[in-house]
C-alpha cells in the first residue's frame, strides 16, 4: 500500500494524576502485548467508530482503571501525531489528564499484564512505552500550572478539608516546601477557593484544625504562583 494511503488510527491516551503518602503519583499498566510487551505506559486505547473522544477516554478510565465519571476531573491535553510514534503505523493520539483524589487501586482490563500507581520520582521516563515520557511531561507541566491559577487543586482533596492538606497539594504538585502562614492568608482570601465548613478536625494526635471545602470559583484572583512569596 501506498504510504500516503495508509490508514490513520486515532487513540485517547490517559494522565491519571492523584496523591499517594503525600507524593504525586501517575497510573501505568503493564502492557501484555506488543509493541512493547511488558513494558509500562500510560492507560490508553483506540477510538472506535461510534464513540467521541470523551466516550473514549471514559471508556478506558473504566476498563483499566476502574474508575467511573464520579471518581475524576478529566480534561483534553494536547494532541500527539508524531509519525513514528507508534511502531503499528500511523497513530495519532489525543491524550487527557484526569485528576482525583484518593484514586483506588486500579482493576486492569485485556491487554494489560499489571496496573498499578507510581510515584513520579520512581519512573524512568526513557523506559516508559511509545511517547508516553511526553505524554506524562506535558501532563505534569499542565497540572503545575493550572494550579497557579484555577482551583484544580481540590480535585485532589476529600470534600472536607483542612487548609494543611491543601497546601499539602501544592507542595506535592510543585515539589517545593510553602510557608504555611503565606499560604493559609492566600488560600483563604481568593474568592470562590474554599468555604469554611465552621467545623474542625476531632483532635485526634494533634490541634483541631479548621475544615473547609471547595468553593464555587474555577479561577485564582490573585493567582497562587510558584515561587511567589
Amino acid at each position: 500500500m501506498d504510504a500516503a494511503a495508509a490508514p490513520i488510527n486515532v487513540a485517547v491516551d490517559l494522565v491519571v494524576l492523584t496523591l499517594r503518602q503525600g507524593r504525586l503519583s501517575v497510573l501505568l499498566v503493564q502492557r501484555e502485548d506488543e509493541p512493547y510487551a511488558g513494558t509500562w505506559a500510560l492507560p490508553g486505547g483506540f477510538v472506535q467508530l461510534e464513540e467521541d473522544l470523551l466516550a473514549a477516554a471514559h471508556r478506558v478510565l473504566q476498563s483499566e482503571a476502574s474508575l467511573g465519571r464520579e471518581h475524576t476531573y478529566l480534561e483534553q491535553l494536547r494532541t500527539f501525531g508524531d509519525a513514528g510514534r507508534d511502531p503499528r503505523g500511523r497513530v495519532i493520539s489525543v491524550a487527557f489528564m484526569a485528576l482525583g483524589a484518593d484514586l483506588p487501586d486500579p482493576v486492569f482490563g485485556p491487554g494489560a499484564a499489571d496496573a498499578r500507581f507510581w510515584n513520579l520520582t520512581d519512573i524512568d521516563p526513557a523506559a516508559l512505552a511509545f511517547d508516553h515520557a511526553e505524554i506524562l511531561g506535558t501532563a505534569v507541566e499542565r497540572a503545575r500550572a493550572k494550579l497557579e491559577y484555577t482551583t484544580l487543586a481540590t480535585s485532589f482533596l476529600p470534600p472536607e478539608f483542612t487548609i494543611s492538606q491543601l497546601r499539602g497539594v501544592y507542595e506535592s504538585v510543585w515539589g517545593t516546601s510553602l510557608d504555611p502562614g503565606n499560604f493559609h492568608r492566600k488560600a483563604t482570601r481568593s474568592p470562590g477557593f474554599v468555604v469554611d465548613l465552621g467545623t474542625q478536625t476531632d483532635g485526634t494526635g494533634g490541634r483541631p484544625a479548621r475544615l473547609f471545602a471547595a468553593g464555587e470559583g474555577t479561577v485564582l484572583n490573585p493567582p497562587l504562583l510558584r515561587g511567589g512569596d
